[in-house]
């Protein structure tokens, strides 16, 4: 840690574009677009409730990024907002199969454990996971979306338990106020 004199006030943020949560947040979003234009009634307030979960998924996590820098505690909320979207989402796809008499496959199932792998591509975007939504039918393309909410999920709450220890060990803003403040008249 810094000494106090040197901390800065405002810590560094933003930069959620890096984050991996956010990365999987915005394909499980276009992918939702996708789904919903596809393969739901346009007329289906489902269609709606979908994409603004998926919306939010992504949204809140850019802007808890971005209030971070004065803010730690709306950052835990806005992130622990964003998994609640995914949540949400997760169920909506699993009761899309369910009502449909389609089959959600098991999470050790071939075609599961594929499209898990390809979260590890360096260069995956919306376009690594296209083909298997938008190409193959609304049960591949339910189940490959299931995945990557699953993967979202995991990566949120592993940023969870990251911003939890942070704002355990180092405080929020208030705290480090009182530091940068205790310190500067200190040394005068």
């Amino acid at each position: 840690m810094p000494r106090h004199e040197d901390e800065p006030l405002i810590k560094p943020h933003g930069g959620y574009q890096g984050l991996r949560a956010f990365q999987m947040a915005e394909i499980v979003y276009d992918g939702t677009v996708a789904f919903t234009r596809l393969y739901i009634d346009k007329r289906s307030r489902t269609v709606d409730q979908m994409v603004q979960a998926a919306r939010s998924g992504r949204q809140n996590i850019a802007e808890g990024s971005v209030a971070s820098g004065t803010s730690s505690k709306i950052e835990l909320k806005l992130v622990g907002i964003a998994r609640a979207s995914q949540e949400e989402l997760l169920l909506d796809y699993r009761d899309f199969l369910r009502q449909n008499g389609l089959m959600e496959w098991p999470k050790d199932h071939e075609k599961a454990m594929f499209i898990r792998r390809l979260c590890y591509r360096p260069d995956r975007s919306y376009s690594t996971y296209q083909p298997y939504i938008e190409g193959k039918g609304p049960e591949n393309a339910a189940n490959t979306l299931i995945c990557v909410v699953n993967q979202t999920c995991y990566l949120l709450d592993k940023l969870l338990a990251q911003l939890e220890r942070a704002f355990v060990e180092e405080g929020g803003f208030t705290e480090r106020l009182h530091r940068v403040r205790t310190s500067r008249r200190k040394s005068r």
